[in-house]
């Protein structure tokens, strides 16, 4: 009999524990969706938005961001799995085209601010910035996570393809307003950068923040970018950065095939699981 309590109060304190570990970390996961808008033949978003869900259905996140969303693919992932919400504006005029969005699953997570900058001169008026080659915005939210009660800021962006000078003062610019907003609450800036590792419009980002792909006790190499090509052509340009919190358990990039699809995106998804 003494044997079996002490079996049973070993398996609870095991259970708590593990418990404790789930609600004290968080998993994030950023993902450039592939407009829905491309002529992209057999990887049209149609033939590939099943992959999507079932790609969120395996992984589970608690928060991701999307880039270059249109509403119908917000609205589509919304939709199938409504315990996802969605926060993001188009980036040409506040209403129409791509969308930044910041989504989370309401059963754990509680919106408490959210907005949208442009990446330019005037960051709040829709605006091309410097030398981009379109509009290009940072969507903002202030989360509260209901298992523990932790505050966070999480920040979804996608730098210009072509403008050097807008990625490098589009990036400046988000780390300038996240710091007059609350300097001291944890954050994570998270996106498709379109630079690999080592560009020179990283280097203040990586002095004041983690690298999860670099800093997780779990990682991997994996680039991020797949072009719809099996091997070819393959880039780390998707990042996630994170400060205030502890530490990252674990990066991956889900390059594995979803819903029989060999390809969710053009874009591999990456996550995080990041510990208060």
């Amino acid at each position: 009999m003494r044997k079996l309590l002490f079996a049973l109060l070993a398996a609870a304190i095991a259970l708590s524990s593990c418990c404790q570990q789930a609600k004290d970390s968080l998993k994030v996961m950023s993902f450039n969706v592939r407009n829905a808008k491309a002529a992209d033949g057999d990887n049209a978003w149609e033939l590939r938005r099943s992959a999507t869900i079932a790609m969120l259905d395996e992984v589970q996140p608690d928060v991701f961001g999307l880039q270059e969303a249109y509403p119908e693919q917000e609205e589509y992932i919304t939709s199938e799995r409504p315990k996802y919400v969605a926060y993001g504006i188009g980036r040409n005029d506040g209403i129409e085209g791509e969308r930044m969005s910041v989504v989370y699953n309401t059963e754990t997570l509680q919106m408490l601010e959210c907005g949208t900058w442009w990446l330019s001169e005037t960051p709040d008026i829709p605006s091309v910035g410097w030398d981009a080659k379109y509009p290009r915005t940072a969507t903002w939210a202030l989360l509260k996570d209901l298992r523990c009660g932790r505050e966070f800021y999480l920040v979804n962006t996608h730098l210009d393809h072509r403008g050097v000078l807008a990625r490098r003062y589009g990036l400046a610019m988000v780390m300038d307003l996240i710091r007059q907003m609350n300097p001291d609450t944890p954050l994570i800036l998270m996106g498709d950068f379109n630079v690999e590792p080592g560009d020179e419009c990283l280097t203040d980002v990586e002095a004041l923040m983690c690298n999860a792909r670099s800093s997780a006790k779990v990682t991997e190499d994996t680039p991020s970018f797949n072009g719809f090509k099996e091997s070819e052509g393959h880039k780390t340009i998707d990042y996630i950065y994170y400060k205030g919190f502890s530490g990252a358990e674990s990066f991956k990039v889900l390059n594995q095939p979803f819903d029989g699809k060999p390809f969710i995106s053009d874009h591999y998804p990456i996550v995080a699981t990041i510990d208060y």
